[in-house]
């Protein structure tokens, strides 16, 4: 009998790519993939470090998978594992450990998937790492998009960051590599790609080449329809980068930019590489290029320092800078990083206020952004069907819109005319109907 797997991935983009693959290598060695929480034999966390919210997640799935499948071969991956294995190990139930390199070494390190007496631990030194490991994935379950891991590891040294620590440093797939597995990625009926890595922006500076090469070979892909960037530091967003996509059939007009801070203190204090006028160069850049361009940010409160000046310098810059939402992060003390050890600490339901403060001008950005294309037309990926039978799916500048179940569009590109936003998403309602990858073969 095939033995059965459950995945479940916790943190950012990359780690889902990553847990794609390894789930690839999973059914290419006789393994029935299963949602996370059937009856399974072996329970595969691939884990975030980047707040304590994250390590407390992981634990509670791993005890969580245990009260399913007491029997199961439960397997913990990813940063949390390479940061603090011990911790893992002594969860009861666990039966190995597997650091950010050893993950892609699964079938050499892990005997026979079944329960042990005593965790095995392997977790190697990822300092000097230099392996890259896979970098093709796909998203659920719909051939629609997909993140391409085409870079890995962080040189930067940002004060609250433990990134460097759990994945090392920066390193990037070969371009020719890159290359091949878009094509490989369009020829199973992909529509969307994804360029994903921990700093995507730092692409090929060690190898003699950059992510606007990169991303001006992708372009030659034939039958690739779709090109987004996950996310990209400001200071590498170049204006070649965006004159490109402004010029591009095939990269939308959508950007997701880190800021983290609205304060030239605070930006000072987390030693990011910019301040808050370049970052608003770089938004009006990307506007002036394209007006109707989607822009998200990330945004960290409650960092040590952070005054109420400081966040309301925060507040005030997101409040009058056009972009369309943020991904907000409440700040979390992290061993091992120069912030842990700033005065002037945040008290926790202060933090939080401001969380749900920012949460809430965010909800208000995403729908005044999707209002102003109310009555216009624009392409939108649509993923697969849902059970309802409703679809939804992302414009080309990132707007959520949702059709009624007769407009039968799964897997499409499709002409829609954005409708009224109800909160959550734009009402839309078919122009076009083109389905542009048979996907079905």
């Amino acid at each position: 009998m095939m033995k059965r797997v459950a995945l479940h991935t916790l943190g950012c983009k990359l780690n889902y790519a990553e847990t794609s693959a390894i789930g690839e290598r999973f059914k290419a060695n006789g393994f029935d993939l299963i949602d996370f929480g059937e009856d399974s034999d072996v329970v595969l966390i691939n884990s975030c470090t980047v707040t304590e919210n994250a390590n407390k997640e992981c634990r509670q799935l791993v005890r969580r998978a245990l009260r399913k499948n007491p029997s199961a071969c439960v397997i913990v991956t990813g940063c949390y594992a390479q940061l603090k294995p011990e911790e893992i190990a002594s969860i009861e139930g666990v039966d190995y450990v597997l650091g950010s390199a050893e993950k892609f070494r699964l079938f050499d390190l892990v005997d026979q998937f079944a329960k042990r007496e005593v965790p095995r631990v392997s977790v190697g030194e990822i300092a000097h790492e230099t392996g890259f490991g896979p970098a093709y994935s796909s998203e659920a379950d719909a051939r629609t998009r997909a993140f391409l891991k085409v870079q890995d590891g962080c040189d930067y040294n940002c004060s609250f960051c433990t990134i460097p620590l759990a994945r090392g440093s920066s390193r990037s797939q070969p371009l020719d590599d890159v290359v091949a597995q878009a094509k490989e990625l369009v020829g199973r009926g992909y529509l969307e790609i994804v360029l994903t890595g921990v700093n995507t922006g730092d692409y090929g500076k060690k190898d003699g080449t950059d992510l606007y090469e990169l991303l001006c070979r992708l372009h030659e892909v034939e039958g690739l329809r779709r090109l987004r960037i996950s996310s990209i530091e400001p200071n590498l967003l170049t204006d070649q980068i965006i004159e490109l996509a402004a010029s591009s059939d095939r990269m939308m007009p959508h950007f997701h930019v880190p800021l983290q801070s609205g304060s030239d203190k605070i930006l000072g204090k987390m030693r990011r590489r910019y301040r808050s006028s370049d970052y608003r160069d770089r938004v009006e850049k990307i506007l002036h290029e394209m007006p109707d361009a989607g822009i998200g940010v990330d945004v960290i409160v409650g960092f040590p320092g952070e005054g109420e000046d400081e966040f309301q310098q925060t507040y005030q810059f997101l409040h009058a800078l056009p972009v369309s939402y943020f991904h907000v992060f409440t700040y979390s003390e992290r061993e091992n990083t120069p912030a842990n050890e700033f005065e002037g600490s945040v008290p926790v339901a202060e933090r939080r206020e401001r969380t749900r403060m920012l949460r809430t001008l965010s909800e208000k950005k995403r729908g005044s952004f999707a209002r102003k294309f109310e009555g216009s037309i624009r392409p939108v990926l649509f993923e697969a069907e849902r059970g309802d039978g409703t679809v939804q799916g992302y414009s080309d500048n990132y707007v959520r819109v949702a059709l009624t179940p007769e407009q039968r569009v799964a897997e499409q590109i499709v002409e829609v005319q954005i409708g009224e936003w109800s909160g959550d998403f734009a009402e839309g309602e078919v122009v076009e109907a083109t389905q542009l990858t048979d996907v079905s073969e």
